[in-house]
């Protein structure tokens, strides 16, 4: 049997890199996702016959949303634009303005061509129907001669 010696800083060495590595990852994916200047809170809910998003998009019209659904999954993109005589009068803007995208993944018991989406008073509602489950088929079985 061969001894090995142990070496502490070649392990330490291993942490390092795979940290590194971590790190590298997640600003490599950030670089490669849209830019977005705000994140607009979203609840998902489901109920029994729809999945339901409720977005909170305070001053923005419906031409100002995008909503779309690939692959299962539902992009929504918008830009709340900054009022129009922000540079002159405001002496201070804490409120969020440019533009935003968020992305859900569906469950696989949606209807991708059943989606109504509504905006009133700041509230954004998407609401996705579920697809009908399918009943189970029964096959009788007859007696041959």
């Amino acid at each position: 049997m061969a001894i090995v010696r142990w070496d502490p800083l070649k392990d330490l060495i291993s942490i390092q890199e795979r940290i590194n590595r971590m790190f590298d990852d997640t600003l490599a994916t950030r670089k490669n996702s849209p830019q977005t200047d705000w994140i607009p809170p979203v609840d998902v809910l489901e109920t029994e016959k729809d999945v339901v998003l409720i977005v909170e998009v305070p001053g923005m019209k419906e031409e100002d949303i995008d909503i779309q659904i690939s692959d299962n999954i539902l992009t929504i993109k918008g830009e709340r634009k900054l009022p129009e005589n922000a540079a002159e009068n405001y002496y201070r803007l804490e409120r969020p303005y440019g533009k935003f995208v968020r992305s859900f993944q569906l469950p696989e018991n949606v209807d991708v061509n059943k989606v109504k989406a509504s905006l009133k008073d700041g509230i954004l509602k998407i609401s996705i129907a579920k697809s009908e489950k399918e009943k189970p088929k029964v096959i009788n079985v007859i007696k041959e001669d």
